[in-house]
């Protein structure tokens, strides 16, 4: 034996058996966002969102619309796998306003932005977000997307390389009437979905096939939840 090596003890000395167990894996943040923001701008809205991880590396959007002042309560708050869930309650929230989203939350959030940029127009006051630039890199340049979509839908939008500003008018003020582009982007293209729930005209997503990418019962679920989603002609 060369000097300096020692002699590992054989496998029978270090292996531990694994033991069965049930484990409830929490629902996706991510996922949970759209029914979410939905049900914040839709007149009427009651829903129960069940069993969402919110881990704190995960939930940013949660506490954010509740400083805006979204009508959200966590219920029956637990651990489940090691991790914090919760139910989620939701209501109509007419009484929104924006806020200055702090940037230290962009890592906890960074795929929900356009859905809250969907929320931040059917607020009241500017909602401005910063330390944002990854989003100019995502599946699209998320920023451009959203952007283009809400110009078009009659909400005035400022942007720069790493923040962007929305100017909220309030419920019912969105004007919608377009056919948004999707940017062969899921989020995108659920997000201008959402949006067209509490427009004054009808919002189209010119291609909502990339949705299946992380949702792809998005279409029932939302209709069950009582949206009226109409799949186009092509």
């Amino acid at each position: 034996m060369k000097k300096g090596y020692r002699v590992i003890a054989p496998d029978r000395y270090l292996r531990s058996e694994p033991l069965p167990q049930r484990i409830e894996v929490p629902r996706d943040p991510s996922s949970a966002a759209f029914p979410v923001c939905a049900a914040l701008i839709t007149e009427g809205s009651d829903v129960l969102v069940p069993n969402i991880g919110l881990n704190p590396t995960r939930a940013g959007l949660f506490h954010t619309l509740r400083d805006m002042g979204a009508d959200l309560t966590f219920e029956n708050e637990r651990d489940e796998g090691g991790e914090p869930v919760a139910d989620l309650r939701v209501r109509y929230s007419p009484d929104m306003t924006g806020i200055d989203v702090p940037p230290d939350r962009a890592a906890s959030m960074i795929d929900e932005y356009p859905v809250l940029s969907v929320v931040a127009a059917n607020a009241r006051g500017t909602t401005r977000m910063t330390g944002v630039a990854e989003l100019r890199v995502k599946e699209s340049d998320r920023i451009d997307a959203m952007a283009k979509g809400l110009r078009a839908a009659g909400i005035a939008v400022e942007e720069g390389e790493d923040w962007w500003a929305i100017q909220g008018n309030g419920p019912g003020s969105v004007k919608g009437g377009i056919t948004a582009k999707a940017c062969l982007d899921h989020r995108i293209a659920m997000s201008f979905l959402v949006l067209g729930l509490a427009s004054q005209n009808p919002v189209t997503v010119d291609d909502a096939a990339p949705v299946a990418t992380s949702f792809p019962v998005f279409e029932p679920l939302m209709s069950d939840l009582g949206a009226h989603l109409a799949r186009g002609n092509r």
